[in-house]
């Protein structure tokens, strides 16, 4: 097992490898595998980066995330960043942008609507988290569930068969309603996102309750 100090310095060189970052903005603090990361950056995007570099690293638990969000020039009003995140919903073309409402309050982005996938749900953050004067997104948009729970589990169970990153023979695939609940053992936390992600990639699933394990040994 890596000590808080080897972590650490993992955890910097990482944001160092990031091209968008800045790592001299960014303070790194860990103990007991927890990082807490610390300072100002200018964009939620910049934000969200510092977040996934981090869990990159090997040894992370977890982390606690402390960045502010501070924009050097004029900031835009909120109906500004409205209209910009309108404007930019409407010309993504994964983005059914009629069915989703938004709101900003002091740069904070609230989205709500319906969807039918959660590649959609995810593509409206990802479209909006560099837009200038967005502080941070607060994602509210519903999955419409729409298919039969056993061909969803099977679905995804043939999706981890097929994948060359991970043991599928380690996992479990259980659901509940239209919620799928993943047990079992990883070797990462890219591994478990990666597990994740095929969940959350079958029709019609509304939530992913992750009980996976990361075994570092």
């Amino acid at each position: 097992m890596k000590t808080d100090s080897e972590i650490q310095k993992d955890v910097m060189d990482e944001l160092r490898w990031e091209p968008i970052l800045n790592a001299s903005e960014i303070g790194v603090a860990v103990k007991n595998g927890v990082v807490t990361l610390n300072g100002c950056v200018n964009s939620y995007g910049k934000k969200l980066a510092a977040e996934n570099a981090t869990w990159r690293v090997k040894g992370v638990k977890a982390v606690a995330e402390e960045l502010v969000v501070k924009f050097t020039d004029t900031t835009l009003t909120d109906a500004e960043i409205a209209g910009n995140i309108v404007n930019t919903l409407k010309w993504h073309t994964a983005i059914p942008d009629q069915n989703i409402k938004v709101k900003v309050t002091d740069g904070w982005v609230y989205l709500e609507g319906e969807v039918d996938w959660h590649f959609q749900r995810d593509s409206a953050t990802g479209a909006i988290k560099y837009l200038k004067g967005v502080k941070g997104v607060s994602n509210l948009i519903l999955i419409k569930p729409r298919v039969n729970t056993a061909i969803i589990k099977e679905s995804i169970k043939q999706a981890l068969e097929r994948s060359a990153d991970f043991e599928a023979g380690n996992i479990q695939v259980d659901t509940v309603g239209d919620k799928v609940i993943l047990s079992g053992s990883t070797r990462s936390r890219i591994e478990k996102n990666a597990i994740e992600r095929a969940a959350w990639s079958a029709p019609g699933v509304t939530a992913v309750e992750d009980q996976l394990i990361i075994d570092y040994n």
